[in-house]
């Protein structure tokens, strides 16, 4: 049960977005525009960063999401787990591989990101905007982990939850779905019935 009274039917970051709309609405901004805005990062490998740091941080709403976001983008379910349990023999570029390094470390401390680690992406051809834009997705998601465990929300009691959302996201992008949020809140009235 979370700490404090959220929308049931609105599992993880979700039913806190819809808490606050307000501050939701920055955050749904700067979100669509680091994973859906242009970029020479593919939406797959920004989902994997997004991906890898909520793993690395423990967080299961955000890993499960963005995990399922990756595997609908590449089309491919085995991307994003060879990513966070053997980054070094998973199938992605060397240079997707040193801005991963990039995001762990800053999931640990934005301390530990050392020139070494700037200068090994860079190697690889990471480029400045690059390095900065895996640097602040991956903050963001240390926030929206430590947002989501921090308040206790829950995780989604339909199996084809996150499967949806992936299809919702790389389609729609991170914008407000109030259509979809009614669908899941009928749905949910609908099971209880039964």
């Amino acid at each position: 049960m979370s700490h404090i009274p959220l929308e049931s039917h609105l599992p993880g970051i979700t039913g806190l977005l819809e808490y606050r709309r307000d501050t939701a609405e920055p955050i749904r901004d700067l979100t669509q525009i680091l994973l859906r805005g242009p970029s020479t990062l593919s939406i797959g490998e920004r989902e994997l960063i997004a991906s890898i740091v909520s793993h690395d941080n423990e967080c299961k709403f955000c890993t499960m999401a963005h995990t399922a976001v990756t595997d609908f983008v590449f089309g491919d379910i085995s991307i994003a787990e060879k990513v966070k349990n053997n980054l070094e023999s998973a199938p992605v570029s060397d240079k997707i591989k040193a801005l991963l390094k990039i995001a762990r470390l800053v999931g640990q401390s934005g301390k530990n990101v050392t020139d070494t680690s700037i200068e090994e992406a860079k190697k690889h051809g990471a480029t400045d905007i690059e390095i900065h834009d895996t640097v602040l997705i991956a903050s963001l998601f240390c926030l929206y982990n430590r947002y989501v465990d921090g308040l206790a929300t829950h995780l989604p009691q339909n199996p084809n939850y996150f499967t949806d959302l992936a299809e919702r996201l790389s389609t729609n992008g991170y914008e407000r779905a109030p259509e979809v949020y009614e669908k899941l809140k009928k749905d949910q009235e609908h099971s209880n019935e039964n």
